[in-house]
């Protein structure tokens, strides 16, 4: 039997960090450099990155997107405490977060959606409370947005931390391929489906939460679609969008727990057709729609997929033929 763990006893005293992430400037990457071969680290080549060092277990890289560097293993804390922030940075944020974003850690329900762009699989959204101690956890833990996670393996991982952290309700609600279609066509858009699975996590969350004064989500359409959707137990709570949410640890770890759902709904059908369900709407996205049909009819396009996109027009225009224009009145 696993031992229990102490959760008081790990945001008390807590790990030291040995993951950090952080945007520069390219003014900044290049002063970074310079300080990293002035303190003696060992530059490699690694792809997607400006530059890349090691010294001791402490490995450095600066990628070309963004640029953003990230920074990992043993010594992270301290050379971002007493170098990067001082003498790169001019801020100093880590230990400061509660500071500066004081709204993170007061409680709410953070709540997010994968699967929204792609082809393949469901909509999934997922929503999230947390408070003081809870956000210290998923913050000592390293939930993070789940687009800056690449690893699946990592996916599930937080996702299993997130579900043990005491106190950190959750809800998720899967949205099928064959109940979505049918959805859409009922909203006629995107943003109304959407507006009520947040109503529907949002009212799951508030039944074991109703003290809960506040739930955030990304900026995807007027609010009210959402305040409109809400049922009677969800009238009194202040619902908050705005760009880049996925920051707040609620959010991100929203976005966890859904993304987990949908890779997990794609592995098991993939499964199941014996053919891999990849994401996105990409050219390997047609060709495995394609083969789809061939083997099994246009209409099985309905059980794995969403037939709204213009990719379902593309493998069998028959059977989901585009939209008509819109007509323009003056």
């Amino acid at each position: 039997m696993p031992p229990i763990r102490n959760q008081k006893s790990e945001i008390e005293n807590p790990k030291p960090l040995t993951l950090y992430t952080s945007p520069l400037t390219i003014a900044q990457a290049v002063k970074l450099r310079a300080l990293l071969e002035d303190d003696g680290y060992k530059f490699e080549p690694k792809p997607y990155t400006l530059y890349y060092a090691v010294k001791d277990k402490l490995n450095v890289a600066v990628y070309e997107k963004g640029p953003k560097v990230v920074l990992q293993g043993k010594g992270t804390q301290d050379f971002v405490t007493f170098r990067l922030e001082p003498e790169i940075l001019g801020e100093a944020k880590l230990g400061y977060e509660e500071v500066h974003s004081p709204e993170m850690f007061a409680p709410h329900f953070g709540v997010d959606e994968s699967g929204k762009g792609d082809f393949f699989g469901p909509l999934v959204i997922a929503g999230c409370y947390v408070d003081r101690e809870i956000a210290h956890a998923f913050m000592q833990a390293g939930i993070q947005d789940s687009k800056r996670i690449g690893s699946d393996a990592r996916i599930r991982e937080l996702a299993e931390m997130i579900r043990r952290t005491p106190g950190a309700t959750q809800s998720v609600v899967t949205v099928g391929p064959e109940k979505y279609n049918e959805l859409y066509k009922k909203f006629g858009n995107l943003n109304r489906l959407l507006a009520w699975g947040h109503a529907k996590v949002i009212e799951t969350l508030l039944e074991q939460r109703p003290d809960c004064p506040r739930a955030l989500s990304d900026q995807f359409a007027n609010p009210k679609l959402i305040e409109r959707a809400l049922m009677e137990r969800g009238r009194g709570i202040v619902l908050e969008q705005r760009t880049k949410a996925e920051s707040d640890l609620a959010v991100a770890a929203a976005s966890i727990l859904a993304r987990e759902r949908f890779i997990d709904w794609l592995r098991k059908s993939g499964s199941e057709f014996q053919k891999e369900l990849p994401r996105g709407a990409s050219a390997q996205v047609k060709q495995v729609g394609r083969d789809l049909v061939a083997s099994r009819g246009p209409e099985i396009l309905r059980s794995v997929a969403k037939v709204h996109f213009k990719t379902a027009t593309e493998i069998a225009p028959e059977t989901y033929p585009a939209p008509p224009p819109r007509e323009f009145r003056r």
